[in-house]
């Protein structure tokens, strides 16, 4: 009888342990897709087009709405010309793609360009075919969206509240580290720390919509 007891106090405790463990962190989601934009040329041309300038402004766009962005600009060419020829061609446009890019407001450092000359076909086609949709630059705008403007417009206002009230430097690194984060749209990092310093300050926090 006495083993019976003990064995289901063993039994009861074991479950009680089993009950009691966390269960695991569910996985991280995975990255969002990147977002596409596609702009055309003429033949043997590196000219944007104005249709082409006003996608350009959106994938600068869709740039700056995200965080730790990059941007990939692969040239293409038709099936016209020399395999060389093509390949420099496409380089060419994908390099005129990042210029008026980087005229645009986008940091330069954050674009990445490719030739890929006649080896990725839009539309498949025999040698020596002048197919306009083949001559194109594909940018590939990757990254985290960026958090909503309250947000932002809330960490910077906690930013000048602790740079007017609290320090005029930013030699404390949890702050200065903190004031960063807000500057870059980094706000789930930036806005718990500024919130606990402005309150350990005894400062009012800004009104967040």
């Amino acid at each position: 009888m006495l083993k019976k007891m003990l064995g289901l106090v063993a039994a009861a405790y074991l479950l009680g342990a089993c009950a009691s463990e966390e269960p695991p962190p569910p996985p991280p989601p995975p990255p969002p897709a990147p977002q596409n934009f596609m702009v055309f040329f003429d033949w043997d041309s590196t000219k944007l087009s104005d249709a082409s300038l006003n996608v350009l402004e959106q994938a600068r766009d869709a740039f700056k709405n995200k965080q730790d962005a990059r941007i990939t600009a692969t040239g293409n060419t038709d099936t016209t010309g020399t395999e060389a020829y093509n390949m420099a061609l496409s380089l060419r446009r994908a390099n005129a793609v990042k210029d008026v890019l980087v005229k645009l407001g986008v940091p330069a450092a954050a674009i990445t360009t490719v030739g890929a000359g006649e080896k990725n076909l839009l539309v498949k086609t025999g040698d020596g075919v002048r197919e306009p949709q083949n001559r194109r630059v594909e940018i590939a705008v990757a990254g985290v969206v960026a958090a909503p403007t309250n947000d932002l417009a809330y960490c910077r206002a906690m930013s000048q509240l602790y740079r007017r009230n609290v320090s005029n430097s930013n030699s404390d690194s949890v702050a200065g580290d903190a004031l960063a984060k807000c500057e870059a749209g980094q706000t789930a990092v930036g806005i718990p720390v500024l919130e606990k310093l402005l309150t350990d300050a005894k400062i009012t926090l800004p009104k967040r919509t």
